[in-house]
């Protein structure tokens, strides 16, 4: 019953990501903790504004199937290590925006590996924050097809920080969390908006 409960409720995340047009030709892939430690996550490949409960599938702490002959995305990886490292988390969802993917790029070939964000309302939707007087870091990495790798250097850039709510890695996409599947929604949500907001900024700050 717990799975099934949260694999409609990755269903459900997954048809408003993909209705914003953050998970363009099947990219993305979202998860959730179980109970047992255990994580219920979107096999490869699948439309994810189309997906159903046969299309989450459960792997291990370190994202392995539990079902033969089941593929998880290449990148679960990246999921399992943030379950690994923060307990508190309950679900983490990647998407691939636009303006995620094309500022992360923008930033990074210009040797800025952070995007902080700060004096924007949107950033009550994190947890602990109660002021739009904040800064709150989001950490840039460049892209790797070496999952192993990348988990690793994602993992020392979020270390340092107090909270943190999510990570951009290159020309790639978003990953953000929470302790909930709908509570990583609206994370993700805001984060995304947020990364307009802060594009859009650049944008006009460039302007004649």
């Amino acid at each position: 019953m717990e799975f099934q409960a949260i694999a409609q409720s990755l269903v459900e995340a997954g048809s408003f990501l993909a209705g914003q047009g953050w998970a363009p030709a099947t990219s993305g892939n979202y998860s959730a903790r179980l109970a047992d430690g255990t994580v219920a996550i979107t096999t490869s490949g699948r439309d994810k504004g189309r997906l159903t409960p046969a299309d989450i599938m459960v792997v291990d702490t370190v994202g392995e199937p539990l079902t033969p002959g089941q593929r998880a995305s290449a990148e679960t990886l990246l999921h399992t290590s943030l379950y690994r490292t923060y307990p508190e988390l309950g679900a983490v969802l990647h998407t691939h925006s636009i303006d995620g993917v094309s500022l992360s790029r923008w930033l990074l070939g210009r040797g800025q590996d952070t995007l902080v964000l700060t004096n924007y309302e949107l950033l009550k939707a994190f947890p602990g924050i109660t002021t739009h007087d904040r800064d709150v870091a989001i950490p840039i990495v460049a892209n790797s097809q070496d999952m192993v790798a990348l988990s690793e250097t994602v993992l020392a850039r979020l270390r340092p920080l107090a909270t943190p709510v999510g990570y951009l890695i290159a020309g790639h996409g978003l990953y953000s969390w929470g302790a909930t599947v709908p509570q990583a929604r609206m994370a993700t949500e805001a984060l995304e908006v947020l990364v307009s907001c802060a594009l859009q900024a650049l944008l006009l700050d460039r302007t004649p």
